[in-house]
């Protein structure tokens, strides 16, 4: 059973409509007698789900953690400015920037629990997100979150040169749960975490990410009992 449950990925609902319609392609050019054409469409189908599956995750759930926003790779840690259209002031902060290829699970989850301040979609330019002016050039949706003990974190997800659509399901003054799913970005992006001034992250630049599982940061310093784990 869990050999099968391992195989047997979830697919994000966003995903239903893009596998339907590689699919559909697919047949039409078996019907069509392009065969290889067909089993093009077939791998191309293939990579669609592969791209949209969405696991379950092993969520830390002591308090004060905070885990990464976004599977793929820490691309840059260094201190900018938050996203202006989010109001928070010219006071640069520790920034995480994680690269997503397109082989990466793309679903985006809440780094800790809180409120939802505000969160603002800008449209933008599809440059490559790998470059440093993609945080400031390209479409985005930021989001301010405040957790439960007052402290202010920023996460963004930036669309890249192949993304075209940002997801993002997070509502102003909703309350959110460390690893709660709240979007995705289809086909290749960025997503910046912003942290609270005087926090250290715990991670480095070419560091693999898991998104909900892989902890960044630490806002208590250190834990007082064992950290629990949750599956989500």
């Amino acid at each position: 059973m869990d050999t099968l449950k391992s195989v047997l990925v979830p697919i994000n609902k966003e995903g239903h409509r893009f596998i339907a319609i590689f699919a559909a392609i697919t047949f039409a050019l078996f019907l069509f007698t392009w065969p290889f054409l067909g089993w093009v469409g077939v791998i191309l189908t293939l990579w669609c789900v592969y791209f949209f599956r969405d696991p379950d995750r092993h969520v830390p759930t002591a308090d004060g953690l905070i885990v990464s926003p976004a599977d793929g790779v820490v691309q840059m840690i260094e201190r900018a400015v938050p996203p202006e259209e989010l109001g928070m002031g010219s006071d640069a902060r520790l920034r995480i920037s994680i690269f997503l290829n397109v082989f990466n699970v793309h679903v985006n989850r809440v780094p800790i629990g809180g409120t939802i301040v505000r969160q603002v979609y800008r449209p933008g330019k599809f440059l490559n997100a790998a470059l440093d002016k993609a945080s400031e050039e390209n479409e985005r949706h930021a989001v301010h979150l405040r957790d439960n003990d007052g402290n202010d974190i920023v996460f963004v997800q930036i669309a890249g040169l192949v993304a075209r659509r940002i997801v993002c399901y997070l509502t102003d003054d909703q309350e959110v749960r460390t690893g709660e799913r709240f979007g995705l970005i289809r086909f290749g992006s960025r997503t910046d975490i912003y942290l609270p001034e005087g926090v250290e992250p715990l991670v480095g630049v070419g560091q693999s990410m898991i998104g909900g599982e892989t902890i960044i940061a630490d806002l208590k310093g250190k834990n007082e009992a064992p950290m629990a784990l949750e599956v989500r």
